[in-house]
């Protein structure tokens, strides 16, 4: 029997006022796993009702009731790994591997928000004037509009409201429809049985084809201060740019073109190993995959023999298998597309090295091509799947070429012995991640997180989180009477 939850607006669970309900399809068994709420603008409003109404309560809250509540619900996340692990399997086909990997980085953003609570906020000024003491104070915004996706849903609905909470905001969240319970309910239920107070925390899940109506009503009402939004950087164009109409700062993590550098004096097994992580983890669908594996020529040939034979080898399929590594994608949807981008490729002129097949349904195998023309989509299309590109490179020039020859900038990876070398490589990469001697998957939740050029703007994590969703405001204090003319 599927799944049944309702809105959560104001503390409470409630149907949507038209009634109306929508299917969460399970992209393995092709059967319907959960039924939500499907929200019409009318139960958008309500939500902000509720967040805007709960916003001086919880703003004005004892700093450490407030950093309590975080770090309980971190401990209750982390007690219901197992429910999260059957959530994502069964909306978006993740893997139990994944799935516990979401869960403990999860609770590791709430117990960062947790510490940002009572960090030091603010700065004292030096002043001009005699006996002025100036001050820089973080003060919250008000209520911010929230967007999770799928993809990692448990960690990125987590920290869609992580650092706004903890700043002293509310907050009106919109899962993907894809993954309501994974990336919205299960995070709000812990932060809920937490203690968080009724109306700071509202998740509103809408069917797929009311979702522009329902982004369009959450900005454009004037008690939303502020928007933050991690998707694709399709859909990501359309959120800025509504949030920009209205004047409303905007926070976007969006999609990557993300290439792993292999320098001539990798070590080739330790690159090998790398990159099957960093290109097929989650099935490719991170946003910081790497879609393109840049090897120096002199090590190609061994490095590919021994990536694709691995590659090739894959358990792949039903994501309840503790054996899994490649799952299926989101949907049938998703699976025909990364088939298209091959088929592409290779009427250009690109090998297949691993996989390659059709799909079955939702599940694609993992595949790696090389001599992909320029020409070809999958150059510079986010892959978003179990594909990955395999190239080589002469010297350091041509391969930061390589790699910046893309219109996003998220994270890359640099594989080298030699720290010093990876170090030079590394600034010149325009992206707003580098992991040297490492891949490009890395996450941690105090440190900044985010994109440049077509991969975003703005920054999670840490206090960049913190001053993301927050204002500042220059007070003065005149510790003695000022002398006016007159």
């Amino acid at each position: 029997m599927a799944i049944a939850r309702a809105l959560l607006i104001g503390g409470n669970e409630t149907p949507a006022r038209s009634g109306r309900t929508t299917d969460v399809i399970n992209p393995y068994t092709g059967s319907a796993y959960a039924t939500v709420a499907a929200a019409s603008a009318a139960d958008v409003t309500a939500a902000v009702d509720a967040a805007h109404t709960a916003f001086p309560a919880w703003a004005a809250l004892d700093p450490f009731e407030r950093r309590a509540i975080f770090t309980r619900a971190a401990d209750l996340l982390e007690s219901r790994a197992d429910r999260a692990a059957e959530y994502m399997a069964g909306e978006v086909g993740g893997a139990a591997p994944w799935a516990g990997f979401n869960v403990t980085l999860a609770a590791a953003v709430l117990r960062e928000a947790a510490a940002a609570v009572t960090a030091p906020r603010g700065e004292v000024l030096t002043s001009g004037q005699a006996g002025v003491l100036g001050l820089a104070v973080r003060e919250p915004l008000g209520v911010v509009a929230a967007f999770a996706p799928w993809n990692a849903p448990v960690i990125l609905s987590a920290r869609a409201v992580a650092a706004p909470l903890a700043a002293g905001n509310t907050v009106v969240l919109r899962p993907s429809e894809a993954a309501p319970l994974s990336s919205g309910l299960l995070v709000a239920d812990a932060l809920r049985a937490a203690g968080l107070p009724d109306g700071v925390l509202n998740v509103v899940t809408n069917d797929p084809a009311d979702a522009a109506e329902i982004a369009r009503t959450l900005i454009a009402d004037e008690r939303v201060r502020a928007v933050n939004f991690t998707g694709s950087t399709g859909v990501g164009r359309i959120i800025g740019t509504l949030a920009a109409e209205h004047l409303k700062p905007a926070v976007l993590e969006l999609g990557g073109k993300n290439s792993i550098i292999v320098l001539d004096d990798a070590d080739v097994d330790y690159a090998v190993r790398a990159a099957v992580f960093g290109a097929f983890a989650n099935s490719g669908q991170i946003c910081m995959s790497a879609d393109r594996i840049l090897v120096h020529e002199s090590l190609a040939a061994e490095f590919l023999g021994k990536f694709a034979a691995i590659v090739d080898a894959l358990p792949t399929g039903d994501p309840a298998d503790p054996h899994t590594v490649i799952g299926p994608l989101v949907n049938t949807a998703a699976a025909q597309r990364v088939s298209a981008l091959i088929a592409d490729a290779v009427a250009r002129g690109a090998t297949v090295r691993a996989g390659g097949d059709e799909p079955r349904g939702a599940v694609h195998r993992a595949t790696v091509l090389t001599e992909v023309p320029p020409a070809a989509e999958i150059h510079y299309a986010e892959a978003f799947g179990p594909v990955c590109v395999v190239d080589t490179f002469a010297d350091d020039d041509q391969a930061v070429a390589m790699a910046n020859d893309t219109e996003h900038g998220l994270s890359a990876g640099v594989i080298t012995e030699n720290a010093t070398h990876g170090l030079r490589v590394a600034r010149r990469l325009r992206t707003g991640i580098v992991h040297i001697n490492d891949q490009t998957v890395g996450d941690e939740p105090q440190a900044p997180f985010g994109g440049v050029l077509n991969s975003g703007y703005g920054r999670f994590g840490g206090r960049w989180g913190i001053d993301a969703f927050s204002n500042t405001r220059w007070l003065t204090v005149a510790t003695e009477q000022l002398p006016f003319p007159g």
